[in-house]
């Protein structure tokens, strides 16, 4: 026991450490002449800004300084008119915000203390009126394929996406996204060129594919802009800009504005979104209905609601998409201190063809096509590194599988898959499902939904999920919301599930297949430490050549220690991540 405390004790002073050590950088380079060591550092781009949004009478609104090198970026997204309107945005909406983010802390209390499951509300005019969306405009009728995870803040990947031949972009500001300043300003302000066709090589806008724009969700905020005293929502402030910036031209060429709207738990809060959308449409003279959003149903609280989700978007809905880890991982925050909820191995015994996913699935698409909405799949995160046609046969199945339920289509986030998944035969010349799958076959119960899969715990299923969450708080040191990782893309989501069934495994001692042995804080332990040393030995699959990169790579160890062995559940690594000041501290040391 007096072992752990002092390992507890050895994380918290490398954290100091770091945190001291930035101190001390600055100090040296301010000492060179190189840097301005003031915590809020101050530049001509954010005082120019500053005095111009004083003389258009916005006050009290405190927005950081410049990244070096990104003040082009700066100014031309930063506009004191573009800042006035998040504002506008921020508080209008902020008290709504926060009172909807304690009914998520209030529902879970509620599940915790009765020990309850969800249930279907009853809603009688919802579930049985014969209601349906409002119809979709021309360009997105067809969203058989689009591209996921890609960061608008990665450039090369954004440019690549756009000349590609699918329906659409998943212009991901979330899950595959890493929100430090310089990639928020960057990813906007790539965004806008895209819109204004600024991008050499690279189709008009109405021509090239539709932006699904993604922002943040409810769990992230920015803080880098300050509002009456408080930091800003995060999906208020990309919202806010994209709306502000790119509307009116997505508008003129019958292209958007459209969205991916990420980790709803419930009907009220697609509620506040529309409400969202009517405000802004209103304060853009947009028409009423012109915004359409794509939600993901990422939480098992929300699968219970999708009916109502659906209705209080119906004015602006571009239906329901159903992926995989964000919801498998959704179990272990809403129910993780239950036994009757243990996730098993998720590489041996999760995937979309398990009772309680297939169930999801089909929910979500009878859902969608009842009531004349689209109903999209997950991403096949897939890498193709090879020739490999097996690799190349279990993607495409999977994909086939889940078009000839019902599903409008789905996303890839390799290019080099899109022409093998452009010839699948059911591929037919229709753009959609709807009128064909309505799926009046299905009932789901709550049952359906939350029956668990049977199945263990393997050591290579523990080692790969230790191996997948270490990487990722890696990759958000170094600034990535994602990377490649044993022939598959990993973002937030899979960090998510693999944390999540790490910490409930250690909870209810679950035992590994393999020799019985019981997952303990200890195993786990050794398990991190020798992923260390091997990664730090062989230099795969991340490179780090000198003391600094071993240093960070540590950082992250100990970081996904403290996840995974918290006494309460952290609600969301990227939230975790977001306040946490290693985190900070490397953001600081990028934005340099």
């Amino acid at each position: 026991m007096a072992e752990l405390r002092l390992n507890r004790l050895q994380v918290l002073r490398n954290h100091l450490f770091l945190h001291n050590r930035r101190i001390g950088e600055s100090s040296d380079a301010f000492r060179k002449g190189k840097v301005n060591i003031c915590p809020f550092p101050s530049s001509a781009t954010s005082q120019m800004l500053k005095g111009e949004l004083e003389r258009i009478g916005v006050n009290d609104v405190e927005v950081e300084a410049s990244p070096q090198g990104l003040e082009e970026e700066y100014s031309q997204i930063l506009t004191p008119p573009a800042i006035r309107f998040v504002a506008d945005l921020t508080r209008q909406f902020s008290d709504q915000v926060d009172l909807m983010l304690k009914q998520r802390m209030k529902k879970k209390l509620e599940l915790d203390i009765t020990g309850n499951i969800p249930f279907f509300p009853d809603n009688p005019e919802i579930r049985e009126g014969n209601w349906k969306v409002a119809p979709v405009p021309r360009r997105i009728l067809c969203r058989k394929l689009d591209l996921g995870d890609v960061s608008p803040s990665n450039t090369e990947k954004f440019v690549e996406a756009l000349q590609c031949d699918v329906n659409g972009i998943q212009t991901d500001f979330d899950d595959g996204h890493c929100p430090t300043w310089r990639n928020q300003l960057r990813g906007l302000h790539n965004v806008y060129k895209a819109v204004f066709n600024q991008f050499p090589d690279v189709p008009d806008i109405s021509k090239a594919p539709v932006l699904m724009l993604r922002p943040r969700a409810w769990n992230m905020i920015e803080h880098n802009m300050i509002v009456d005293g408080k930091e800003v929502p995060g999906p208020l402030f990309d919202f806010g800009l994209l709306m502000y910036h790119c509307a009116a031209h997505l508008v003129a060429k019958e292209s958007g504005p459209f969205f991916y709207l990420s980790k709803l738990e419930g009907a009220n809060e697609a509620k506040l979104w529309n409400e969202i959308f009517c405000w802004a449409q209103e304060k853009l003279g947009i028409p009423h209905g012109t915004i359409k959003a794509c939600v993901l149903i990422e939480n098992v609280l929300a699968s219970f609601e999708m009916e109502e989700i659906l209705y209080e978007l119906k004015d602006h809905s571009l239906g329901l998409n159903c992926g995989i880890w964000d919801y498998s991982a959704s179990f272990v925050n809403k129910f993780g201190d239950r036994k009757d909820f243990v996730l098993p191995d998720r590489n041996k015994y999760v995937n979309m063809q398990r009772h309680f996913l297939r169930s999801y699935m089909d929910l979500v698409i009878h859902t969608c096509h009842k009531h004349g909405a689209h109903a999209t799949g997950g991403m096949a995160a897939t890498i193709i590194e090879s020739r490999d046609l097996s690799i190349l046969t279990k993607v495409t199945e999977a994909k086939i599988q889940e078009l000839l339920a019902g599903a409008d289509g789905f996303m890839v986030y390799d290019t080099r898959l899109v022409p093998v998944m452009k010839k699948l035969a059911v591929f037919d010349k229709k753009d959609n499902q709807i009128e064909r799958q309505k799926r009046d076959d299905v009932r789901v119960t709550a049952g359906d939904l939350l029956q668990m899969p049977a199945g263990g715990v393997t050591l290579a299923g523990l080692k790969h999920n230790v191996a997948v969450g270490i990487l990722f708080i890696d990759s958000w040191l170094r600034g990535q919301g994602h990377y490649i990782y044993k022939g598959a893309v990993e973002d937030s989501a899979t960090a998510e599930i693999s944390r999540s069934q790490v910490w409930q495994w250690i909870r209810h001692r679950a035992k590994l297949e393999d020799n019985g042995e019981v997952i303990t804080r200890g195993l786990v332990q050794k398990i991190i430490g020798d992923f260390v040393d091997a990664t730090i030995m062989s230099q795969d699959p991340v490179p780090l050549n000198s003391p600094k990169h071993e240093e960070r790579f540590r950082a992250a160890a100990e970081i996904f220690e403290e996840v995974v062995t918290k006494r309460d559940f952290p609600e969301f690594i990227t939230t975790y991540l977001n306040l946490d000041h290693t985190f900070l501290s490397y953001q600081k040391m990028h934005e340099e």
